[in-house]
């Protein structure tokens, strides 16, 4: 056992590159494609050890504290399935814009599924860890996975993609929550219920046709309630980016850029709108 007292792990959102909802299961989940990077725009999820129980404080008022806050959740069943009583005092220095479709708090419980193990000397495979995470929410698997990835299911069974170009990424995130059980439950299938044999392209090979490729099906159902997301791809559009699309259930929209000057121009002109909050990103790649 380390004798280090506390563990620091960096966080990182997610933007879905595509998400195409393939339709309903009987668990109330949906079943969908998407293609997933993780983003170099970080949460620090710091661990502190020898506790008597599991606690969670985060620096953002919205994100809550208990035992529905899917950290505490990881740890619980990290501990339970370790056979232990073990504590832990999680902290969360949160940066990830929240309820913003950036895979905030999935990543936050990935970190302390890692951070666990780690600490612990290792006692569980990445299989075995991944089965962990499935059970606490469903963009949990891919925080673990540490690649770009395709994800089919509710999310969770992984491939990886090769083949994403280093783009800059512009995040630009309105200043309101859209919760991601709202958007399912208004969403249309027979809208979005297209051809499953959904074939990827590779980004690197025939980029005009992959940008095609690029769409959001949960787009219609949050800009039918909120528009301004609309008008958020538009400004990005008109700035150069190649794409803009919602990530997730949003309202979060990201435009990628080949040009790194380009993008940091784009960022510079929205920013001094001051209507909606920028972060100029990378996609980190492994």
């Amino acid at each position: 056992m380390p004798h280090n007292k506390t563990l620091v792990i960096p966080s990182p959102a997610k933007i879905n590159l595509f998400l195409k909802v393939v339709g309903r299961r009987p668990d109330g989940y949906h079943d969908i494609i998407t293609l997933l990077s993780r983003i170099g725009l970080f949460d620090t999820v710091v661990l502190a050890f020898d506790q008597p129980s599991i606690s969670v404080n985060c620096s953002h008022p919205r994100v809550p504290e208990d035992r529905s806050n899917l950290a505490y959740q990881a740890a619980s069943l990290f501990f339970e399935a370790l056979s232990t009583h073990d504590g832990v005092a999680i902290f969360i220095d949160k940066v990830i814009p929240v309820a913003a479709g950036l895979g905030g708090g999935s990543s936050n419980a990935a970190a302390v599924l890692m951070g666990l193990n780690q600490y612990y000397g290792f006692p569980f495979k990445d299989g075995e860890l991944l089965a962990m995470a499935v059970k606490v929410g469903a963009d949990v698997p891919f925080f673990l996975f540490r690649h770009v990835a395709i994800a089919r299911g509710i999310g969770n069974r992984l491939e990886v993609y090769e083949g994403l170009p280093p783009l800059s990424v512009l995040l630009v995130c309105p200043r309101f929550e859209v919760p991601t059980a709202w958007v399912y439950e208004n969403l249309n299938l027979t809208l979005t219920n297209r051809e499953k044999k959904f074939k990827i392209k590779r980004f690197d090979q025939d980029f005009p046709s992959v940008k095609s490729s690029f769409f959001n099906d949960l787009e219609q159902v949050t800009i039918g309630k909120f528009p301004e997301i609309k008008t958020i791809k538009e400004t990005l559009l008109d700035l150069g980016a190649e794409i803009a699309l919602m990530s997730g259930s949003g309202p979060s929209v990201f435009g990628l850029f080949k040009d790194a000057q380009q993008a940091t121009k784009a960022t510079h002109s929205i920013t001094q709108r001051g209507r909606w909050k920028t972060f100029l990103v990378e996609f980190l790649l492994p």
